[in-house]
């Protein structure tokens, strides 16, 4: 081998090893080494009409969602990034009024307030609100489709937190 070609192998060789990509299908740039765990409080119903059960739903998919975007480990208190906050909206309202003054859809929004804590690294830190809705047949009663659209509001609402905080998008 010529003396180039060693050269330029062991350039190659540490620019690879000295390099650092952190790359994944799920959007998160969480540097592993220094952020360990999470934790998510739970977050209280404040809103007049929510169902009794949106709370336990909502605070769930928070939590799974790192669980299965990150390699983070969920802890009960004081983890490396905290999540906490409320309901705060809970609605259902027509929306597409036809010629018969009928509604043709209903839109159900949901909005959350959440605190964010990174306690690695303050200046990603926030507090914000975040509003999501999904819209569905007026024909159909809400309490018919009420559990389908509240899972389906959190995923929009939860991937949206999640952005948020551990994506530099």
């Amino acid at each position: 081998m010529n003396r180039t070609a060693i050269i330029l192998i062991a350039l190659i060789s540490t620019v690879y090893v000295g390099c650092k990509i952190n790359y994944g299908f799920s959007g998160a740039s969480v540097d592993y080494n220094e952020v360990k765990t999470y934790s998510v409080d739970f977050f209280p119903n404040y809103a007049p009409l929510a169902q009794p059960t949106m709370s336990q739903q909502f605070t769930e998919a928070l939590r799974n969602i790192f669980l299965n975007q990150t390699k983070l480990d969920l802890v009960k208190k004081d983890g490396d990034l905290q999540f906490s906050g409320k309901i705060t909206d809970y609605r259902t309202a027509p929306i597409s009024i036809q010629a018969s003054e009928l509604a043709a859809q209903n839109r159900l929004t949901v909005a959350v307030s959440v605190v964010f804590v990174n306690t690695q690294d303050e200046s990603k830190n926030f507090e914000q609100s975040f509003s999501q809705y999904i819209d569905y047949d007026s024909q159909k009663p809400l309490s018919e489709v009420e559990d389908e659209l509240i899972s389906q509001v959190n995923e929009l609402l939860v991937q949206d937190i999640f952005n948020k905080s551990v994506s530099d998008w």
